[in-house]
Parts: C-alpha cells; structure tokens; sequence
C-alpha cells in the first residue's frame, strides 16, 4: 500500500522544543499546540483514508482474481469431464468390437462343429443303412435288442 506523504510534521509544541524556553503556555503556545494536534488529527485521518482506499482497492484486485480463478476451474473441470466421457465411449466402443469379435467367432466355431456333427451322423446313418442291406437278420435283431433295452429304462423310472 502506498501512503502519500505530507510534509514532515512535528508532534511537539514549538514552544516546548528548546530546553531554555518557558513551560507554560500563553497567548501564542497554547494555540500552536493545539493547531500541532489538528495537524496530526488530519495526517491521521489522511493515512487513515488512503489505507481504507488502497485496501478497497486490493479488494476489488482480489474479488477479481477469484472470479477469474472461479471460470478457470470450471472450464477445468468442464474439460475433464468431457475427456472422461469420450475416454468412456471409446473403451466402451473398444470392448464392445472386441466382444462382437468373439462372439462372432464363437458363432462360426458353432456352426462348424454343428457341420462337422451333421457330417458324422450322415455318415454313421449311411453306415448302418449300408449294414441293413448287406445284413438285414442282423439289423432287425440289433433293433429288437435297442427297443427292449429302451423299454426296460422306461419301467425303471
């Protein structure tokens, strides 16, 4: 804070500044002192009113660096927010390929394994197709024995 400064005042009464002259106040004494206290009371009240100045003024200084310092955070925590949410839907999108990835895999897997199950049990029925024609006693007597079997697992339960 700067202070404007006045000429040098004396806070003593000029009547009193020498050791050798009087004590007492007459006449013109009295009214130097008392014109010494109201200058004094006015310096006072000088610097008093330039602090309060001064001071209003690093206030307003103040109110504005934390407004400003307000927005900056905010735009700060606007920005994070955005960047976490796009970081979220890029993981998201990310999993989600990957996911879709594996399950379309697994799709083509289970079709495979479904081809390769109608494959073998084509052949395995061309197979006994192929033995009841060569063997049609024995194809009727192993069908006999598998409907007797299937029968007897009926009754047991």
């Amino acid at each position: 804070m700067e202070h404007a400064r006045s000429e040098p005042q004396s806070f003593a009464p000029t009547g009193l500044q020498s050791k050798d002259g009087p004590r007492s106040g007459t006449g013109g004494s009295g009214s130097s002192i008392s014109e010494s206290v109201t200058r004094g009371k006015e310096a006072i009240g000088t610097a008093a009113s330039e602090a309060m100045n001064s001071a209003g003024s690093d206030l307003q200084s103040l109110r504005a660096d934390l407004n400003s310092l307000k927005d900056t955070v905010a735009k700060f925590v606007s920005q994070a927010g955005n960047e976490a949410a796009k970081s979220a839907r890029e993981v998201t999108s990310n999993v989600a390929e990957q996911v879709g990835g594996v399950a379309s895999d697994l799709a083509d897997k289970g079709t495979e394994m479904a081809s390769a199950a109608i494959e073998q049990a084509k052949s395995f029925a061309s197979e006994l197709e192929n033995m009841a024609r060569r063997n049609p006693i024995g194809a009727l007597a192993g069908a006999v024995m598998i409907g007797v079997l299937i029968g007897l697992m009926g009754r047991r339960s």
